[in-house]
Formats: structure tokens, C-alpha cells, sequence
């Protein structure tokens, strides 16, 4: 079967060796080489001064970076079930928030968000996604943070790149937490959650000082040490540096970039010229998302029943009418295309359009192009 989710994503079996060897103590000098390693890659990766990992899914390091880097009014962008969650954090914690509500296919505008901060001079933090993973939404991060940054420089910009982060490259130099997750373009396991934070963040969280297992005060502290405050998520860590042995293996991060937008692009230009329908407005890289309200389930059954292939459907009102398709991680040619002719022979067999092969025409020209 070949898991073409947009996360969790398929482990390499290269991976899975190097995970399975014995488990190690997490308070040795052994774990503290693995974890410096894997915090000096992470650190070259984001371009941020200081990288954290915490033994959690990437809702946990939402709530830390809420948590630690907003005292008074948070300004949340909702453009999927990823952005209206900001908002429930905030909620929980009892911070205000005033949101900016969107279709999902729809990306914020710069001008929304000034909008808002000129009416709410208490807002002291922004949250946004990178990829809004509910639709496949690309939100223009730079363009707010830089127009946030200019409108109030202590106005503290908090970005989920869950399914972003080792996808493409993400100008930070007016970000101040910048979120990751193993189980994306990392192809590992769920479990271990990323922050990058930016100088100003590092200060803010340090004053904040606020929690106890998403303190991330304490958690600069103990991993500046190259250890963690409580239980590190050890197998992942080990995991995450032999990626990126993988990584330097084929050419280094640069060249993920370069595949995943060609994977990207080929795909979506090969899906529309068999008639599918593109769903949200700026799509990201990360992953294809299809808008068929007829006939999206039947397509996911059929391509997982007749050809090994899964691929994800949508949530809410998108449950039904939406097919999300992976590009995040190191993905061979051949299986992306096994994923583009399966589509098209799954129109096929539901009598919506008969297989010419146009699909994999189309893929291996823009590919290639």
C-alpha cells in the first residue's frame, strides 16, 4: 500500500532500521551526541538561533508557543481546522483572541490582518499557518510577519509549518516560533514536535516563564545541555539525524526543495488536465488537494481497493467532497506517478472519463520540464 496521506508519511525503511536498534538511555553522553546532532541540522535547516524538540504531536508545541509567547490578545488566522485551533488554545487558556475567518480555500490577505491589529492595540501575538493542511492552503507567512513586524516589532508572530517545514524554505527573519512535526516531510513516526525561535522569541519566553511540561523557558534551559526536561522522545531523535544523513545522501535540502515543487506542480497540472478541479486558491507544495463534491469518496475507495494507494480525505464540511494528496519527504518518481495514472483509472472504472494516459503525459512534461 502506498500512504500518500499528508502526514503521517511512509518511514524509510532506512529509518526504521536505525530506529529499531536497541532503545538507549535518554540521561547519557550517547542520546546527548544524537540530539546535538539532530539540533545543529534542525538549526542549519530553519535559520533560527535556538531549535527545541518536545516529546509531543505538533498541537502540543501550539499550545507551548500560545502559552509562552502570549500574555494578552491573540490574533488567530482560521482558514481550516489547523488555524480555528490556535483559537481553541487560546481559549483554554483564557487568553483573548480575535480571529480573522475564512472559506479554506481562501488565504488571508496582509490587508485583513492590519485591519485588526489597528482596531486591537492589546493584541501582543499573531498565529498563522504556513500550509493549512484541512484544504492544502498556501497563506502568504512572509508577506503578514513582515507587515506585522513593521506595524509593532514586539508583536510576537507565531507560524505553524507542521506540513511546511522541510518542504520548502521559509523566510524567518520576522518569525518568532516557527512549528514542526516528525510525522511530515521528516518521515518519521508521530510523537516529537519542533519549535525554531527567533531572538525576540528567546526573550519572550524567557520572561514569560509560564507552565510546567510546555514551559519553554525550562525547556531552552535543559536543551541548550543537549538533554530535555523530562522524557526525550529518544527513537525519534535518533530517527531525525539519520534523515538527514539521507538528505546529504541525495544532494542536501536544496534538492528536497527543488523535487517537492516539481512533485508538486507536475501533479497538479497533470490532475486538471483530466478534469479535476484544484481546490483552494494559493495551493502550498506540501500536498495536492482535489474539490469533487460528487465522486471524491468513491475516488479513495477505488484507489486504495483496486491500486494501493491511500490518500486522505477532507474534515467537516470537506469530508466527503475533498482527496488530499501527499508531496511532503523523499518520494520516488515512480511511486507519484503510480498515484497520477491510478487516479485517472479510477475515473475510469467509475465511468467519468475514459483512461487515455493523459495524466501521466502531463506529469512527466512539467516533471521534466
Amino acid at each position: 500500500m502506498l500512504l500518500f496521506t499528508p502526514g503521517p508519511t511512509p518511514v524509510s525503511e532506512e529509518i526504521r532500521l536505525e530506529m529499531a536498534k536497541p532503545t538507549i538511555h535518554h540521561r547519557t553522553s550517547e542520546f546527548e551526541a544524537y540530539f546535538a546532532q539532530a539540533q545543529k541540522k534542525l538549526k542549519e535547516l530553519l535559520k533560527m538561533p535556538e531549535v527545541l524538540m518536545l516529546a509531543s504531536s505538533g498541537s502540543g508545541a501550539m499550545e507551548a508557543c500560545v502559552l509562552g509567547l502570549c500574555s494578552k490578545k491573540l490574533l488567530s488566522i482560521n482558514s481550516g481546522k489547523f488555524g480555528e485551533r490556535f483559537g481553541k488554545i487560546a481559549k483554554a487558556y483564557a487568553i483573548e483572541n480575535v480571529e480573522i475567518k475564512n472559506n479554506w480555500d481562501t488565504p488571508v490577505s496582509v490587508e485583513e490582518v492590519l485591519d485588526i491589529l489597528q482596531k486591537n492595540p492589546e493584541i501582543d501575538a499573531l498565529s498563522i499557518q504556513v500550509c493549512e493542511s484541512a484544504g492544502g492552503l498556501r497563506h502568504p507567512v512572509e508577506e503578514v510577519a513582515r507587515a506585522v513586524k513593521n506595524f509593532n516589532p514586539d508583536i510576537m508572530v507565531i507560524v505553524d509549518a507542521i506540513t511546511a517545514m522541510g518542504v520548502e524554505e521559509i523566510d524567518v527573519i520576522h518569525i518568532d516560533a516557527l512549528i514542526g512535526g516528525s510525522q511530515k516531510a521528516f518521515m518519521l513516526p508521530p510523537g516529537m514536535s519542533i519549535i525554531g525561535l527567533s531572538q525576540k522569541g528567546i526573550q519572550k519566553v524567557e520572561q514569560r516563564n509560564i507552565g510546567f511540561y510546555f514551559n519553554l523557558k525550562t525547556e531552552l534551559k535543559n536543551q541548550r545541555a543537549n538533554t530535555t526536561a523530562w522524557t526525550a522522545p529518544t527513537t525519534l531523535v535518533i530517527g531525525l539525524v539519520k534523515y538527514f544523513e539521507q538528505v546529504e545522501s541525495i544532494g542536501g535540502i536544496q534538492t528536497i526543495y527543488a523535487h517537492t515543487k516539481k512533485r508538486a506542480i507536475a501533479t497538479q497540472s497533470a490532475l486538471v488536465s483530466i478534469g479535476m478541479k484544484i481546490y483552494p486558491k494559493k495551493p502550498a507544495l506540501a500536498m495536492t488537494t482535489i474539490f469533487n463534491e460528487t465522486y471524491a469518496s468513491d475516488i479513495r475507495k477505488v484507489l486504495k481497493s483496486d491500486f494501493d494507494v491511500n490518500v486522505a480525505g477532507g474534515q467537516d464540511e470537506l469530508k466527503t467532497s475533498i482527496l488530499r494528496i501527499n508531496h511532503m519527504g523523499i518520494i520516488a518518481i515512480n511511486e507519484a506517478l503510480w498515484v497520477v495514472n491510478a487516479i485517472e483509472l479510477a475515473l475510469d472504472k467509475l465511468g467519468i472519463r475514459k483512461f487515455d494516459g493523459q495524466a501521466n503525459i502531463v506529469f512527466l512534461q512539467n516533471y521534466f520540464a
